[in-house]
């Protein structure tokens, strides 16, 4: 979607596949960069399947944390700007409520892990370096989140679980892309938070909203039923999952920059799947 709506406003796009950008050597991707000309590098690939990086760690480690460390370093020596998107996955989630940006990172897994060495690296290597902290990201049908995996369950009528003990912000990946490309963000640097507004909710209440959604625009005839689960008993995750790691969009705000609720953001998701599958 980014290379998308960046090519609609005009921008010239050097988007390399992964044998012209192989992440597993960050050299390489260094050189890339080096060479590129680009004025903005932005930085969205990773391993963010959990269980892929609690199998490979060192893979884990050269995609998600070292490559952005090269991305950057390299460009401190061009002079191009550099945006790097990170996780709320970096935050231990051990305490309910907003995190502010400069909450102490303590992942309880591998992924996250990865991405908050990424972090790290990123501000050693590029002072002026910009990274974005996102959660929960919905709305790519073509990269189904929790959001859409619940809507195409139902519409086949399949049985739906969802976890009610791991709450955050889901955030539309429409809104994170129009950040990106915001004039606002030309002078910033450091960790800048892009979640929707409002209250957190567990997967289980998105799940619910979307399926409530899915059912008001006729797409199901009747609504179907959720069950709630802990995480720890759902069979599927083998790596532990932080709990609560909803995140604060207040430097975001003072940017002038708004975001929708969480709310909105599942409905707008859940909406665009219906209008994908319909297609």
């Amino acid at each position: 979607m980014l290379c998308e709506v960046a090519r609609a406003a005009g921008h010239e796009l050097l988007t390399p596949t992964h044998a012209e950008c192989d992440l597993e050597h960050p050299a390489a991707v260094g050189d890339l960069v080096l060479r590129g000309g680009a004025e903005l590098v932005v930085n969205c690939a990773a391993i963010s399947r959990v269980e892929e990086c609690e199998h490979d760690a060192l893979r884990a480690h050269l995609v998600n944390a070292m490559s952005p460390a090269a991305m950057a370093l390299a460009c401190r020596h061009t002079g191009a700007r550099f945006i790097h998107l990170s996780t709320d996955y970096v935050l231990d989630g051990r305490r309910p409520g907003l995190k502010p940006a400069d909450a102490r990172c303590r992942p309880v897994n591998t992924y996250g892990s990865s991405k908050a060495e990424a972090e790290f690296q990123v501000r050693e290597s590029n002072s002026e370096a910009l990274i974005l902290r996102v959660s929960w990201v919905c709305g790519n049908p073509s990269k189904p989140s929790f959001v859409e995996n619940a809507v195409a369950q139902a519409l086949r009528g399949e049985k739906i679980i969802a976890a009610e003990d791991q709450d955050s912000m889901p955030t539309h990946v429409r809104d994170i892309v129009r950040v990106i490309l915001s004039p606002q963000l030309v002078d910033a640097s450091g960790v800048l938070q892009v979640t929707s507004s409002g209250e957190p909710m567990s997967r289980y209440d998105g799940v619910r909203i979307a399926l409530e959604r899915a059912h008001a625009m006729g797409a199901l005839p009747q609504l179907p039923s959720v069950e709630a689960r802990k995480v720890c008993n759902m069979s599927r995750f083998c790596a532990p999952r932080p709990a609560h790691t909803a995140m604060d969009n207040c430097r975001l705000l003072a940017l002038g920059i708004s975001m929708p609720s969480a709310h909105e953001s599942v409905c707008h998701a859940a909406d665009d799947y219906l209008r994908y599958v319909s297609a």
